[in-house]
């Protein structure tokens, strides 16, 4: 009983405290690029240049991706899954913990929201109005910039559009078709059926309905939807619920099968080669027994989102190898090595104290203990694993080489001894850090000139692009292997060259979003979904967000989760209207006259009551195994056979 109400302490503390985040720490959350089909190609927001888009990248404020004809490729941002069509090119405007806001300037995007938390937001901007997706729900969006055509489908949830002096609701069964720019016209009709690539999507969304993975972490634990397809759930106590990959090498190890690359502002990322490959290594901790490896989530912390981290290691030295000591050959070594259960883990980029206990209170209940933690003067339980430190060469290390392909092997002993220097390689990225190409010659696709020049409408006013990393890497070399603080980088910025604006804000004085006030500046980690805040006398749980419905059975719909078999729950859908576009003062809403050729004036509407109630639901016992699902990539389909 003593354990239990200190952990709730723990996590009361927790709650207390974000009020003394800074501002300036980095989000919470990244949006996970977790299908690719076909060529899709990506460019980070700090360089001009393009490079095969990579599987399990982070992506978040600024960066770019483009779908060449005939390819598809979904990314996830927490629970909500954008899918793209071919030809269709859109970048990330802003990524935090209150808005994720995607430009598309060319062709047709599919999100499915399941989950809004009271003060987030989603928006899709196209080149002649914002979309803001209201509800949770399905929603297409298609983009014709040539003709200044959007085209906005719910199937289910609520949309707001605006543009053109105009705002009004896109309802559940509806067909949006807007035109024009400085001036658009509306026609509403009802939803049409589906097309191919609302099937694909229709697919992709029936298999991660049924994640039994939802379980045992939260769905806003990015990643968890491919964990059935590849590993398998059992107790291990004292843990509890644990994740084990079904098939690995012999002498697999985590952070072994891969490579890191350079993703601001967190700095050096892991991205795993596996189709698994990024929950276990952003979240959670890896414990050694029983002759193989598993993954620990952590508990599930009712109002906390997990928190991401770039790489949840720790870097090793001394001892007759580290970074920055030289070996035979003149040649600098990294050197790594997962960490374990109970653990903390001290970011190396530029963070509040609240901050490092929100990353950890799910694995490490006693505060004191996260906020007294030091790296360099622990005993840390993986270091002493057979097979658990990888050693690279600095070279290969910040040119994004493949890991297990450069390893070098350092005698255990030696391995034993070596100090523990900090969380990340005190070494400095290059561009090939940044944007990493691939080699054989690969052809790199790029998306027509005129689609990444386009503008698009904006309803919220994004951060500024970031600045480029040419601007800053002389800066980058005396930095110690860590991103720029917040200072440094507005310092680049003013000094930098403007940049042509790729955004119009449509409303600049408006201050509301459907209805609701505009998402205010939060706390990483933390976020206020309805009706999650338990009364003053009543103690948190920690099993809100776990789902106890077997996917097999048959439950009522909820608003977090679209049904994967039939559609949402629709509106009678309308007669073709046409819509007349409205002035942004607010009026009096007229009674709706019915005449021949009806024409109206529709006001925006809000979100209605509660939308997303939380579930009480008790743990449910470990599966017995993981239903397969659909493949992730060609390369895995390939390797299936």
């Amino acid at each position: 009983m003593t354990r239990r109400f200190g952990y709730l302490a723990a996590i009361a503390a927790l709650l207390g405290g974000t009020a003394m985040a800074d501002a300036d720490d980095p989000p919470s959350r990244v949006a996970r690029l977790n299908y690719l089909s076909g060529p899709v190609s990506f460019r980070p927001g700090s360089v001009d240049d393009w490079a095969p888009a990579t599987l399990n990248y982070p992506l978040t404020t600024g960066d770019h991706l483009w779908t060449d004809p005939g390819a598809q490729t979904e990314f996830h941002i927490g629970s909500t899954a954008v899918r793209m069509n071919s030809g269709t090119a859109i970048s990330i405007l802003n990524l935090d913990d209150q808005i994720a806001q995607i430009s598309l300037t060319e062709g047709t995007l599919n999100v499915v929201v399941r989950y809004l938390g009271e003060n987030e937001s989603i928006e899709v901007d196209t080149p002649n109005v914002a979309v803001s997706l209201l509800r949770p729900g399905n929603y297409r969006i298609q983009a014709d910039g040539d003709d200044s055509v959007s085209i906005v489908t719910v199937r289910g949830g609520e949309a707001e559009v605006t543009g053109g002096g105009a705002a009004f609701p896109v309802r559940a069964g509806q067909s949006a078709r807007i035109a024009g720019m400085d001036t658009v016209s509306q026609e509403i009709n009802p939803a049409p059926g589906p097309d191919p690539f609302d099937r694909w999507c229709m697919d992709r969304e029936r298999r991660e309905a049924g994640a039994i993975s939802a379980r045992y972490v939260p769905r806003e634990m990015v990643g968890y939807e491919d964990l059935d397809q590849y590993g398998v759930w059992t107790e291990v106590p004292p843990y509890g619920p644990v994740w084990r990959p079904r098939m690995v090498v012999a002498g697999w190890a985590p952070y072994h099968y891969g490579h890191w690359a350079w993703v601001e502002p967190w700095g050096w990322t892991w991205i795993d080669d596996a189709p698994w490959g990024f929950a276990p290594f952003h979240y959670g901790r890896w414990a050694f027994a029983g002759g193989g490896w598993f993954w620990v989530p952590g508990r599930v912390v009712v109002g906390v989102r997990p928190v991401y981290a770039p790489a949840l290691v720790a870097f090793v030295g001394g001892g007759g190898f580290s970074v920055g000591v030289r070996l035979g050959g003149g040649v600098g070594m990294a050197a790594w090595f997962p960490l374990g259960p109970g653990e903390v883990y001290r970011p190396a980029y530029h963070v509040s104290d609240a901050y490092v206990r929100n990353v950890n209170i799910v694995h490490v209940s006693n505060v004191t203990v996260i906020n007294n933690w030091n790296v360099t003067n622990v005993r840390y339980a993986n270091q002493g694993v057979a097979g658990a430190v990888t050693v690279v060469p600095n070279e290969a290390f910040i040119h994004a080489r493949p890991v297990a392909s450069v390893a070098v092997v350092v005698p255990r002993e030696e391995i034993v001894r070596a100090r523990v220097v900090g969380t990340t390689a005190v070494v400095a990225p290059v561009r090939e850090s940044v944007v990493v190409r691939s080699g054989g010659g690969m052809v790199v696709h790029e998306p027509p000139a005129r689609f990444a020049e386009r503008q698009v409408v904006v309803r919220h006013a994004p951060p500024p692009p970031p600045v480029s990393f040419a601007a800053k890497e002389q800066a980058l070399r005396t930095n110690g292997g860590r991103p720029l603080d917040t200072a440094q980088e507005a310092g680049f910025r003013q000094s930098s060259p403007a940049r042509a604006p790729m955004v119009r804000p449509v409303n600049p004085q408006g201050q509301t979003f459907g209805n609701r006030p505009a998402p205010q500046g939060g706390q990483p980690g933390v976020f206020q979904p309805r009706n999650a805040n338990p009364p003053a006398n009543q103690a948190p749980r920690n099993d809100q967000f776990r789902n106890t419905n077997p996917p097999g059975n048959a439950m009522p719909p909820r608003n977090d989760r679209p049904s994967p078999v039939r559609p949402m729950q629709s509106e009678p859908a309308p007669q073709q209207q046409t819509v007349t576009p409205r002035t942004e003062t607010p009026r009096p809403e007229t009674p709706r006259t019915e005449t021949p050729a009806r024409t109206m004036q529709q006001q925006p509407r809000g979100a209605e009551g509660t939308r997303n109630p939380e579930p009480k639901s008790e743990r449910t016992p470990p599966g017995k195994g993981a239903k397969k699902g659909d493949r992730t990539t060609e390369k895995t389909e390939r390797k299936d056979k």
